[in-house]
């Protein structure tokens, strides 16, 4: 699998391909592909722990333990 970031091409998006994979498929331009594509999601993970307890303060016969 690669992957590819896409980029704005006018009005269009395209994709590069890394010459390495382009070369192990033994492919060249004019030649036809075939693509499977999946998008991968970002996750913001600010505010994950929404609603959760808060921590509890070290008790103070545990500092002695540090």
């Amino acid at each position: 699998m690669v992957e590819v970031e896409l980029k704005k091409w006018g009005n269009s998006i395209g994709i590069i391909l890394p010459a390495e994979k382009l070369k192990e498929l033994n492919l060249r331009g004019g030649d036809k592909a075939e693509l499977n594509l999946i998008k991968k999601e970002y996750i913001n993970g600010f505010g994950i722990c929404k609603g959760s307890k808060s921590f509890k303060e070290d008790k103070e016969g545990h500092r002695t333990f540090w």
